[in-house]
C-alpha cells in the first residue's frame, strides 16, 4: 500500500529545465567547450557535480570540480532569485494539496543543492505538506543510483515499497526502479526529449493524476 511520494523538483515542480539548459549553454561558452546536444541532455536529472565529472574528463577543464560547481550553481541561484516569480508546473500544486489531504506522506528528492530546494518550497507556499527535503547532496551516488529515494524514503518512514516517485527524468526513472520504488513519469513538454518508458505510469499533465490515481498504481502491483 502507497504511505509515501516523493517529488522530483526540476521540471516536477518547478518548470526549471530550460532554465538550466539557458545557464549550461552560457557557461559552456564561458569555459571555451562546445557541449554536444545529446550529452547535454544526458545529464537531465543528474547532479551538477556528475555532469562536471563527465565535462572535466571529457574537456580537460583546468578549473577543480568545486569550482565548476560554484559557477553553475552560483548562476542557477541569483538567476531563480532575481524573477519576480518562479515558474510553478500546472497542475503540482493542487495534487500536492490533495495527496497530503487524503493522508500520503510527501517529500521531496532532488539533484539540486539543499538551497535551491528551500527557495522553490519555499517561494511555492509548499513547506507545510513535505516532511523531508533531500539532496543530491547528500548521498554519494546521484540518480540513476538509487541513494536519493532511499534516504528519502527512510526520513519519512516507510518502507521503499510503500512509496511511489514522481519524475520527469530517465535517470530519476532509473533511480526510482533500482530503490524498488513505483515511479509515475510527467512528460514535461519544456525538458528535453527523455525516455520515460522505464515508468509504471506516464502523464503529459499533473492535473491527471489524483489520490485515486496514485494508490490504483500500487494496488496493481500487489
Amino acid at each position: 500500500m502507497t504511505k509515501a511520494v516523493i517529488f522530483d523538483m526540476d521540471g516536477v515542480i518547478i518548470d526549471s529545465e530550460p532554465i538550466h539548459h539557458m545557464i549550461e549553454k552560457k557557461l559552456f561558452e564561458d569555459l571555451g567547450i562546445d557541449v554536444p546536444y545529446e550529452l547535454h541532455k544526458s545529464f537531465v536529472g543528474k547532479t551538477t557535480r556528475d555532469m562536471f565529472s563527465r565535462l572535466k574528463e571529457e574537456y580537460g577543464l583546468m578549473q577543480s570540480l568545486e569550482e565548476l560547481i560554484e559557477m553553475k550553481d552560483i548562476r542557477y541561484y541569483n538567476y531563480l532569485k532575481s524573477l519576480d516569480s518562479l515558474p510553478a508546473v500546472p497542475g503540482v500544486t493542487d495534487l500536492i494539496k490533495t495527496l497530503y489531504s487524503n493522508g500520503l506522506k510527501l517529500a521531496v528528492a532532488s539533484s539540486a543543492p539543499v538551497r535551491e530546494i528551500d527557495l522553490v518550497v519555499e517561494s511555492f507556499g509548499l513547506s507545510e505538506f513535505f516532511i523531508s527535503r533531500t539532496s543530491g547532496e547528500e548521498v554519494k551516488k546521484g540518480k540513476p543510483e538509487p541513494d536519493i529515494f532511499l534516504l528519502a524514503a527512510e526520513r519519512v518512514g516507510v518502507e521503499p515499497a510503500e512509496c511511489v516517485v514522481i519524475e520527469d527524468s530517465r535517470n530519476g526513472i532509473l533511480a526510482a526502479r533500482a530503490a524498488g520504488m513505483k515511479c509515475i513519469a510527467f512528460m514535461n513538454p519544456n525538458t528535453k526529449p527523455q525516455d520515460l518508458s522505464e515508468a509504471d505510469m506516464v502523464v503529459t499533465d499533473l492535473s491527471q493524476l489524483d489520490y485515486e490515481a496514485v494508490m490504483k498504481l500500487q494496488e496493481h502491483a500487489e
